[in-house]
């Protein structure tokens, strides 16, 4: 793989909460740089003046994911009309602990409907969940009409992307769902091992030593 092929696997971010505007320039300059696919920012930041061939993501009910549907719906719309391409949006966990996978779909179906055409990635926090809850998270997000499932929020204590967590996404909803892996992709053997396992996009804050790495 080329570095210019990795780097369009990866969503350049920067989402901690002390982010600055400024901050922000320097994050679509080096992804500008570096060729990856977008920048993911938060949504307070939006809008964000970028290149015709970089999309701008953002995230929704971040981090915990335990905001009602109707504010996450609202953030989601607020966010498209600012210019988000993409939207990452958190599940609320605690539905998928307590195995109601008809409110974590009823949920992201919510924000699904409140953008339609924007691609909606969902983020069911990996780390904190079973294989089995992982796997009706993934076929709730496919259910909703969601674009891609995702690993992580890169801020849960439990920990980001895992390769086995990868490749049992890939095997429920591979090649029907886009699948990120996200939460502690640093350098470019962990990246290049999450695409191996099914990853079609990356997450990732550390992009200039994951490509530059190659």
């Amino acid at each position: 793989m080329k570095r210019e092929e990795l780097a369009q696997y990866i969503d350049h971010t920067l989402l901690k909460p002390e982010t600055t505007p400024e901050q922000v320039k320097d994050l679509v300059a080096e992804a500008a740089e570096l060729g990856t696919y977008s920048v993911c920012i938060s949504p307070s930041l939006l809008p964000v003046e970028v290149p015709d061939n970089l999309k701008v993501a953002t995230v929704c009910g971040f981090p915990s994911g335990a905001h009602d549907s109707a504010i996450k719906a609202a953030e989601a719309r607020d966010s498209v009309a600012k210019g988000a391409a993409e939207v990452d949006m958190v599940i609320n966990v605690a539905y998928a602990k307590t195995g109601d996978f008809l409110a974590v779909e009823k949920d992201i179906r919510t924000v699904r409907e409140a953008i339609p055409g924007t691609v909606l990635k969902v983020i069911v926090e990996t780390a904190a969940l079973s294989d089995e809850e992982i796997t009706e998270c993934c076929l709730a997000a496919e259910r909703a009409g969601a674009e891609f499932v995702k690993t992580s929020t890169g801020f849960h204590p439990a920990g980001g992307a895992s390769v086995h967590a990868v490749e049992l996404m890939n095997k429920v909803v591979g090649g029907r769902l886009g699948i990120k892996a996200s939460g502690g992709i640093r350098e470019t053997a962990t990246a290049l091992a999450m695409i191996k396992a099914g990853a079609t996009r990356l997450g990732c804050s550390s992009s200039r030593d994951v490509i530059e790495g190659l």
